[in-house]
């Protein structure tokens, strides 16, 4: 009879596991094999690799100690992750807070700002390169309101020192919607008991933040720091919306001509375009490893004190 019902069970199971062996165990082992060979040209769908030859890790060992372009990514992308992360948390938690209260139209402004969460990451990124365009976006349109000039002639987008920063906030205004709602979900399943006795105590609303609601919504923070960290790595949609598919303004690094906002996903895309499979192959396989470096120390360093 067990025999039977593991059958049975299996039966189930065996569309899912064709689908997965199908669509993503045989893409991901077969993407790691390529990223060993030097695969460059596309003939047609029987021959996809008409030129392919076996480089070991070569790839990897260009990528680790040649490659400025490479490096640069990652650095940009450590930066995007710096901006958006811990800001996004912040303005999240904020709005949560907020929310939090009883006040008259509280569904609407919820409502409101997990909107923007809603849309489609391409739509985002073309709405922000309208407010962010010179003489007729919002952004220039205030600041020279108040007598700031600064992006009158070269937008935000085109500016090497802002085009980063630019894109990075309309990612954190996009997303606190999400963030506010998960917090703020945390917050409403704390015991109303346990800010009953700080009152008691004396606490003031800075102390009951403090030591009751931020270390009992730490498990959100951390779940926010973790996804937040793979989105920065995996970040190509808005780059491509928001800078035309270029990458930004270019930069001088060490002698190469670079993009400003060229995240590692990016730049996995540009080598994928230029036909580079293998090369691309080995970039995607080094950001998976730097993913799960990345993920183990947030886990780690924020899970103390458990």
């Amino acid at each position: 009879m067990k025999t039977k019902d593991n059958l049975v069970a299996y039966l189930f199971l065996a569309p899912f596991l064709i689908i997965f062996a199908v669509f993503l165990g045989y893409p991901t082992i077969y993407s790691l094999y390529l990223s060993l060979h030097r695969a460059t040209i596309y003939s047609d769908w029987y021959n996809v690799f008409a030129d392919m030859k076996f480089v070991g890790l070569d790839n990897y060992v260009k990528l680790l100690t040649t490659d400025v372009k490479f490096w640069w990514s990652v650095i940009v992308t450590g930066i995007y992750a710096f901006l958006t992360i811990p800001t996004s948390i912040g303005i999240s938690l904020v709005l949560a807070v907020l929310l939090n209260n009883k006040f008259r139209g509280k569904s609407f402004f919820r409502s409101a700002f997990f909107l923007p969460n809603v849309l489609d990451m391409l739509v985002v990124g073309i709405i922000w390169v309208f407010i962010y365009t010179p003489k007729v976006g919002v952004v220039d349109i205030f600041l020279s309101k108040i007598g700031i000039h600064t992006f009158s002639q070269i937008g935000v987008l085109d500016n090497p020192w802002t085009a980063l920063p630019g894109i990075a906030l309309a990612m954190i205004l996009k997303g606190a919607g999400f963030g506010m709602i998960l917090f703020l979900t945390a917050i409403q399943n704390i015991p109303s008991s346990v800010y009953e006795a700080a009152d008691i105590d004396g606490a003031n609303w800075w102390h009951k933040l403090w030591y009751i609601t931020l270390p009992l919504v730490k498990p959100i923070i951390l779940f926010m720091v973790v996804t937040g960290t793979l989105a920065s790595l995996n970040a190509f949609t808005e780059i491509y919306a928001m800078t035309n598919a270029t990458g930004g303004p270019a930069v001088q690094v060490l002698g190469t001509t670079a993009g400003a906002t060229r995240l590692s996903g990016f730049y996995l895309f540009k080598n994928f375009e230029s036909g580079q499979y293998g090369y691309a192959a080995a970039i995607s396989y080094l950001m998976l490893v730097l993913a799960l470096v990345v993920s183990l120390i947030n886990v780690k360093f924020l899970g103390k004190g458990e």
